[in-house]
């Protein structure tokens, strides 16, 4: 087989077999949400799908690529990410995906898609990740932050199921396409997804602190790491949100959010996983570039609230 496949057809057919039967169909028992698609992360039947899918389903059906059915409960529901998290009885032997990190990601690297699109059952696509650090609104109207963009072909049932790397790994979980456009679609990050996991184990729900600001991951100047000592990455201020914390402590659209606290923010992703519940109320200093200039910023994040199910 190897003579005859080229090395791209080789990592997606290697991708199709070890992480495809980990892609589960997702089903509510009632008629909230739609059939989408999941994949086991855990030998203990935990289950990753997108909130949409779910619909706000306490009960739902799973069934397995490589054949069975089985029923699954709502562990976690985070619609400001969409995501969510199920657990589920997993057949004997049942395969297991990984959750890689998706701060290596470039943009122009391989990525496969696995999923059941439309109702084809275990649909596997390719293409590159097309841009990193995008924002997306979530269906409740709130930006989703460090989306990657691909233009692996997704359609609806795709929803919730991996996006993988050439080496295996879950890099994202596929969230939207743009009805109309080609080529332009989009999966929560691994990293994200990781911290939201953590969560719902944790506290059963997503608590988070809130500067009212959406923001993208950008690559820093290589003079500017060596000057300032950041991170190679950091968080650029794409929305403010008027009246928010970050506007009255003085964030602007465009500044550069370089650490937290001292504590160095690598991306978007970083920003969010600092902003825990035990920072809300609790005045948090940023480390920005704003106009040019290394500016300190002082704002008191405020809870987000929780969406209704």
């Amino acid at each position: 087989m190897e003579n005859v496949l080229d090395a791209y057809s080789k990592a997606v057919v290697d991708v199709a077999e070890t992480v495809g039967p980990a892609v589960v169909r997702v089903a509510p028992l009632s008629r909230r949400g739609g059939v989408g698609s999941g994949v086991v992360i855990s030998p203990d039947g935990l289950v990753v799908t997108n909130s949409h899918v779910v619909g706000g389903a306490r009960k739902l059906r799973l069934s397995f690529a490589e054949g069975g059915e089985t029923d699954a409960l709502l562990l976690g529901d985070d619609p400001d990410s969409d995501l969510a998290l199920l657990r589920a009885e997993l057949p004997r032997g049942a395969s297991i995906a990984r959750l890689g990190d998706s701060k290596t990601l470039k943009r122009g690297q391989l990525v496969i898609a696995i999923g059941n699109p439309l109702g084809f059952e275990s649909t596997v696509t390719a293409g590159v990740v097309s841009a990193l650090g995008r924002s997306l609104r979530s269906r409740g109207g709130r930006l989703i932050d460090d989306v990657i963009q691909t233009d692996a072909a997704l359609n609806p049932g795709n929803s919730g199921g991996p996006l993988v790397s050439a080496s295996g790994e879950v890099m994202g979980i596929n969230t939207a396409m743009i009805a109309g456009a080609q080529n332009l679609c989009f999966a929560v990050s691994s990293n994200t997804a990781t911290f939201v996991i953590s969560e719902f184990i944790a506290h059963g729900r997503v608590r988070r602190a809130h500067l009212g600001i959406a923001a993208q991951t950008i690559p820093l100047p290589r003079r500017l790491v060596v000057a300032t000592g950041a991170a190679p990455r950091a968080a650029r201020v794409g929305e403010v949100e008027p009246g928010g914390p970050a506007e009255r402590g003085g964030l602007h659209v465009g500044d550069i959010v370089l650490s937290l606290d001292g504590l160095a923010i690598d991306g978007a992703d970083d920003l969010i996983r600092l902003l825990g519940r035990e920072r809300i109320g609790r005045p948090t200093i940023l480390r920005v570039i704003q106009g040019g200039k290394l500016n300190e910023v002082e704002v008191v994040p405020i809870e987000r609230p929780a969406k209704a199910a």
